[in-house]
């Protein structure tokens, strides 16, 4: 796969938002700053996710005032992988960045994340010193360890949301997962497609504000049943 150039830079940075009022004006003028020091042609995508709160409202706000910025709106909610998956749709630039919108994450790391793409056809980070509750680093243990294993993509934290895609990558794969395997799905077609894969570790921060939606019984469970399905579907289509 022909790998989009660094210079000029063009860049998608999108970050999915539910519930996320406190939050979301402050993750995106930190977007903007860092994206318009790094890229000539930037622009930010919102991803309101059915959000109940002002999320929505702010999103459209922002958008109005900030010319790189856009405000994409899920209604209903189509939970975290279907956020991704409206992000993913809605970017127009060669490269794409992800971040999650509820501001455990300095953007400011992002920067460290360009030279490893004149190495690699695309970067994964992990985090550094995880701020989750025990059980939930545990989890995120047990399923990166069975992953690595299912598709030998021998990563240090398949979940984190701190990645950079290459468009052309996003454009030519199917993704099906609207759920918390969406990282795994996407991760594992990468490898299959012979993408390299970059790694480095960012800094994770407690949530300040709003409240954590993911990792309850019903999304583990059913993280853990699309994983077998994945598994049959990459091995009997190949690239798909």
């Amino acid at each position: 796969m022909e790998h989009p150039p660094l210079k000029p830079l063009s860049l998608t940075i999108f970050f999915p938002c539910h519930n996320e009022e406190e939050n979301v004006e402050r993750v995106t003028r930190q977007a903007v700053d860092v994206g318009r020091r790094v890229s000539d042609d930037l622009e930010v995508i919102i991803v309101n996710d059915g959000s109940k709160d002002r999320t929505g409202e702010i999103a459209d706000k922002l958008a109005a005032e900030i010319p790189e910025v856009r405000a994409a709106h899920n209604n209903p909610n189509r939970g975290y992988g279907g956020a991704l998956q409206r992000g993913f749709a809605e970017a127009t630039k060669d490269w794409i960045f992800y971040t999650d919108g509820d501001g455990q994450f300095d953007m400011e790391e992002l920067p460290g994340l360009i030279p490893l793409l004149d190495q690699y056809d695309m970067v994964s980070c992990y985090r550094i010193d995880r701020k989750d509750p025990a059980i939930r680093k545990l989890n995120a243990l047990a399923w990166t360890t069975l992953v690595n294993a299912m598709f030998r993509i021998n990563l240090r934290d398949i979940d984190c949301a701190f990645k950079i895609y290459p468009k052309r990558f996003i454009d030519e794969i199917e993704i099906l997962s609207t759920g918390a395997l969406i990282d795994t799905e996407m991760l594992a077609k990468a490898r299959n497609y012979g993408l390299t894969i970059g790694q480095v570790g960012v800094h994770h921060y407690p949530r300040t504000a709003g409240e954590q939606s993911g990792a309850n019984v019903g999304v583990i469970l059913r993280a853990f049943k699309e994983l077998f399905k994945l598994r049959k579907n990459i091995q009997s289509s190949g690239k798909s």
